[in-house]
């Protein structure tokens, strides 16, 4: 589908409709530190920031946004500024007076704990709901004065003891948190709304999303959508998740800004989102920018089911997602260790004759050979099962074919590769993210086949099997859920993930939390197996599972005790 916005103002700043795609970051300052904060967000908007949001946890730091702001417009910087809101409407209400923008998480705004209840019954759903609308009105009515925008920001990690009640852990969660405080505020005529559901899981992000698009179209609350996947991480890892994620949507045409979160530098991310918005615009004669879908990245059909395949050598059945590299006519299979063994697979170009022998054969068809040759092709593959298909096409002609192999309950392999030969690095992550990865987000393909000039097979392996693991097809590491921080963070969040890194990542399979706080720290690593979660100004509370084992260790101490846990706990090995 393609979600069609309506334009909200961010202050001069329109969003949505047919408006560019906008980027977004945060500083991870303390906010009562005016000048790094200033300075960050300078850094911030040299990078391409189009909008700057900053934690308000207190009144305080609420009000220290007017004094930031007129810093910034004292500098020459009047982009609009956003107040990052949890658990506190007094902040929100002080800071709509002041900045362009005000983020509210329904989880944590208005909703009052509730220790050990478990069930709502739908008198007392809906007396919480007439509460949440109370809650909620004097901050519209602020917001309605100043012309300032609320974005509703749904995260995965923070829903709310009702809404998990009802719906559990789940994407369908999201979305009914997001609708109904959306349906709150489109009832009271406040229509200068954002909406963003972000998870740290990407299968779980795109389709909350995805559910949230259909829903606001069926009703007819239209608003501009904010997009991200929150806690991927830092380097290469948190790249992959972030641009699978985003762009997965962005190629339905569903999501008007984004924000690309790292465990880094603020200013570090918005290359990242430079490169993601830059495959769906289009630079027009007289210097504008529109939006448009890049034609292989556009997706126009969904995939109707997932296949069963059959075994062909190491390919299908119940072989592992594989990462293949071509070079010239030659296919390697890449081991996780960094080994690679020649495919016993001839690989023969779609339409030629195909060779007698005991060898398997793969198959490899281009867009144009798939678009005018696939009943054709469908039918080889019934006559010998055991045939792989190496698809080089993009993404909607990919769902199309294996929409038709499912049709003609066909069990062929199916590998996947993107008809873009990278370049480099930056790249490599970009395209394979893109398309395949969408379409391993969506369960398809058997495997990835990655070909680029002048890149290592080093570079391309790690990046396959980075894809596969973000994409949740394939896990050959240990897995971080790791936040970009914040003003909340009163811990050296960037040193100690490299330092937990260094001591864990040979424990393939494990998921460890490294998180600044405890806003979304306890509930997006909720599947994470260890969490190392900041619970003080240098203090660290660490998980087993969704249990906390230790309280207020001392930052100094707190990797050790974590290695510690994880040794107790029995998931330890040595390298």
């Amino acid at each position: 589908m393609i979600y069609q916005s309506r334009v909200v103002n961010i202050g001069s700043l329109p969003l949505g409709g047919s408006h560019p795609i906008r980027l977004q970051s945060m500083t991870n300052t303390n906010t009562l530190d005016t000048r790094s904060t200033v300075e960050q967000a300078i850094r911030m908007i040299e990078a391409g920031s189009e909008l700057v949001r900053i934690t308000a946890p207190g009144p305080k730091e609420a009000t220290n946004l007017g004094v930031i702001k007129a810093e910034l417009k004292k500098r020459g910087y009047g982009v609009p500024l956003i107040a990052d809101i949890h658990f506190n409407p007094g902040a929100a209400e002080i800071a709509a007076r002041l900045v362009e923008k005000v983020r509210i998480n329904p989880g944590n705004y208005t909703d009052r704990p509730s220790p050990g209840k478990t069930h709502w019954s739908e008198q007392e759903y809906q007396q919480e709901l007439e509460h949440i609308a109370v809650k909620l009105t004097p901050l519209l009515g602020i917001c309605r004065n100043y012309g300032t925008a609320i974005r509703i920001g749904v995260n995965h990690g923070s829903l709310s003891q009702r809404i998990l009640s009802r719906y559990g852990d789940t994407a369908e969660g999201m979305v009914q948190s997001a609708l109904e405080f959306t349906r709150i505020c489109h009832q009271q005529g406040f229509h200068n709304l954002v909406l963003s559901l972000k998870s740290s899981n990407v299968r779980v992000m795109v389709e909350a999303c995805r559910q949230l698009a259909e829903q606001l179209t069926l009703e007819g609350l239209n608003y501009p959508l904010h997009l991200g996947v929150t806690e991927a991480g830092d380097g290469e890892d948190g790249r992959l998740k972030s641009v699978s994620g985003i762009g997965a949507l962005l190629a339905r045409g569903i999501g008007d800004t984004i924000r690309v979160s790292l465990t880094e530098a603020p200013e570090a991310e918005l290359p990242v989102a430079r490169a993601i918005v830059s495959r769906f615009h289009q630079n027009l004669p007289d210097g504008t920018i529109t939006r448009k879908i890049r034609p292989d990245l556009s997706v126009n059909e969904e995939i109707s089911g997932i296949r069963e395949t059959v075994t062909s050598g190491p390919l299908g059945g119940k072989n592992p997602v594989a990462v293949l590299l071509k070079q010239g006519n030659q296919l390697l299979l890449a081991g996780e260790k960094g080994d690679f063994t020649p495919l016993p697979h001839r690989l023969v170009q779609a339409g030629r004759p195909l060779p007698d022998g005991p060898q398997p054969l793969m198959i490899h068809a281009d867009e144009a050979y798939l678009n005018a040759h696939m009943p054709a092709l469908t039918e080889t593959l019934a006559n010998d099962k055991t045939i792989v298909l190496l698809a080089e096409a993009g993404t909607t002609r990919l769902r199309r074919l294996a929409n038709a192999l499912q049709r003609r309950n066909l069990e062929n392999p199916l590998i996947l590769k993107s008809p873009v030969v990278a370049t480099s690095p930056e790249d490599l992550i970009a395209e394979i993210s893109l398309n395949p990865g969408n379409l391993l987000i969506d369960g398809a393909g058997d495997g990835l086949c990655l070909e680029a000039k002048g890149l290592t097979t080093e570079t391309l392996t790690t990046a396959g099997f980075g894809l596969l693991q973000a994409t949740r097809r394939r896990i050959s590491r240990t897995e971080y859920i790791a936040c970009p921080s914040c003003g909340r963070t009163l811990f050296h969040i960037e040193e100690t993930l490299q330092q937990i890194k260094a001591r864990t990542a040979h424990l393939k399979g494990l998921k460890i939390g490294v998180m600044g706080c405890i806003v979304n720290g306890p509930g997006e690593m909720a599947d994470a197996d260890y969490g190392y979660v900041g619970s003080g100004k240098g203090k660290v509370t660490l998980y087993k599972g969704k249990t906390p084992i230790k309280r207020g260790i001392p930052e100094k101490e707190a990797v050790e005790a974590l290695i510690a846990l994880i040794k107790e706990g029995g998931d330890w090995k040595e390298v």
